[in-house]
């Protein structure tokens, strides 16, 4: 509280009710702790960290530069923009069929599925196959989803789909011709200078990773979270990325065209545009305005932003019409897989809201 205090003294916002939202969450119970980032008009304005990084096996303070299992943010940050990379390189269409690139994919009617379908959650596929389908590694793992089923026809619904992002994944690859960690990693985080984003992280720093739940009775540390991840090597379109909230900021500014850029502006705008899908909105990657939208609050204009939630307590919601970032990083999943973070995604993003409206 003294710090927000001082921040007002200097004529900066007074958020002090962020601060009550995360300390009466973690007073619930809902996480351990917290780490809220908030860009405005490319002016950080609040950078905090609440609460404990670890409960188990002993307490550990947390701190602005620790590391998260950022869980489904892997979707639109790794695996979402090394595909709008590729497209703007010529390399891949949005109306390109999977099985131009993947002929095996298009087995049991798969065939008309198209990039554009996997983005937007509209291909027909499962949210998630067996997790008996990964048992065998990563290769294994691919083959089984290639021969998958659709649940319905592409562009006909809108189902939230792990394996979606899985396929845009091995995409990637097929495409790129690289591992999706190494693609990302050159093409996205070291031009953005995103020093500590990466997958699978060294042992060197676990000292800064945040834990999460638990995994054949240990906690889990330095590993996904995520079982199907974990099982196809910790690299997957879905899960897998680790970072922290200043690398966060660094992307997000790309988005909001401040700062180093690695995607042209019409990327940009083909990458976050809204898109309507059946039952609301999406973009390519990021969630626009269907129920995954709690990290938009009720204060800023529905429709126009866009964000994304992570299982493990992850979120980042962009309003472009206030030049807004709201970065929100816990580890809900610590240590028994039990927390809640929706309300304090909500009611941070009210809180923020209101005082960029002024």
């Amino acid at each position: 509280m003294i710090a927000l205090l001082g921040l007002a003294l200097l004529g900066r916002p007074d958020l002090s009710a962020v601060d009550a939202a995360v300390e009466a969450a973690i007073r619930r119970g809902d996480c351990p702790g917290a780490v809220v980032l908030v860009l405005h008009k490319d002016e950080v304005i609040l950078r905090k960290a609440y609460g404990q990084r670890a409960l188990e096996p002993e307490r550990a303070p947390m701190t602005v530069d620790t590391i998260f299992d950022l869980a489904s943010l892997t979707k639109p940050i790794a695996t979402g923009t090394s595909i709008v990379l590729l497209i703007e390189r010529g390399k891949l269409r949005l109306d390109d069929c999977v099985s131009k690139h993947w002929p095996a994919f298009a087995a049991n009617g798969k065939s008309d599925v198209r990039i554009e379908h996997l983005l937007l959650h509209t291909s027909g596929l499962t949210a998630d196959n067996a997790l008996g389908d990964y048992q065998d590694g990563p290769e294994k793992a691919v083959e089984r989803i290639a021969a998958l089923k659709l649940e319905a026809p592409p562009g006909t619904r809108f189902k939230y789909s792990d394996v979606g992002f899985i396929v845009l994944g091995e995409i990637v690859e097929r495409v790129s011709g690289q591992k999706l960690d190494d693609f990302a990693r050159k093409n996205v985080f070291e031009p953005l200078k995103m020093i500590d984003t990466r997958f699978r992280p060294a042992d060197s720093l676990k000292k800064r990773i945040a834990p999460t739940g638990k995994r054949e009775g240990r906690i889990i540390l330095g590993e996904v979270h995520d079982p199907r991840s974990h099982r196809m090597g910790g690299v997957a379109g879905h899960a897998g990325l680790f970072s922290t909230a200043d690398d966060l900021a660094r992307y997000c500014r790309m988005l909001l065209r401040n700062g180093k850029r690695i995607l042209k502006p019409e990327t940009i705008e083909l990458f976050t545009e809204p898109r309507a899908v059946p039952g609301g909105k999406r973009s390519l990657g990021w969630d626009v305005d269907t129920s995954y939208s709690s990290p938009r609050g009720n204060e800023f204009t529905r429709g126009e932003g866009f964000g994304h939630t992570g299982f493990t307590g992850t979120s980042i919601w962009v309003d472009p019409k206030s030049q807004t970032v709201i970065i929100i990083l816990t580890n809900r999943v610590h240590p028994a897989d039990k927390g809640n973070v929706t309300r304090i995604r909500r009611e941070i993003a009210n809180a923020v809201a209101k005082i960029v409206s002024k």
